[in-house]
């Protein structure tokens, strides 16, 4: 009886030893899988907004890019502050919050006054751009990406990536801006 109980007692031992070893080898296996799955959704994110932005993937900047994509979409709401309603100048607040980590609040206008104006053709990714739409004063604000391309929330459309080249926004464009340091 005693020859047989260290036997259990052996193969006892054995099993929590394997088990605790097995645990770990899962649990690298889990994170490993876990790194596989975020980077491949950081390669399609990439790939999703160099391809709306006619870029190569190389220039587009995850952090970015993955708080654009959980905000695109999203209706247009006057005075919105969240994914299920928001306002132009308030999606550039929350963007540049989030992102540059950079306090802005107000209108267009007032957000425009935090500015130094900046050449439409010396644009960088995070520039603002400004609009007077059916109005003398600054009616729209957006973020400006790259390749003329800048995310804003439309009335019509939402939270959306346009064009400064469509006729449209040529037609409103009234100038650009950097925060000011």
């Amino acid at each position: 009886m005693n020859k047989h109980f260290n036997i259990y007692g052996f193969y006892c031992r054995l099993l929590v030893i394997l088990v605790l070893f097995g645990g770990c080898a899962t649990s690298r296996q889990v994170e490993r899988a876990n790194k596989a799955a975020e980077k491949a959704k950081e390669e399609a994110i990439k790939e999703k907004y160099a391809a709306k932005l006619g870029v190569d993937s190389g220039k587009i900047g995850y952090t970015l890019y993955s708080f654009i994509d959980e905000w695109y979409g999203a209706p247009y709401h006057y005075a919105g502050r969240t994914k299920e309603g928001v306002d132009c100048s308030d999606f550039v607040c929350i963007l540049f919050q989030n992102i540059y980590n950079k306090t802005l609040s107000g209108t267009a206008g007032d957000i425009y006054n935090m500015c130094k104006t900046v050449s439409d053709t010396n644009l960088q990714e995070g520039d603002l751009v400004f609009f007077k739409i059916n109005s003398k004063s600054i009616s729209h604000v957006g973020i400006y990406l790259q390749n003329n391309k800048f995310i804003h929330a439309s009335v019509h459309s939402g939270v959306v990536i346009s064009d400064l080249s469509e006729a449209y926004y040529k037609k409103y464009f009234f100038k650009a801006g950097r925060i000011k340091a």
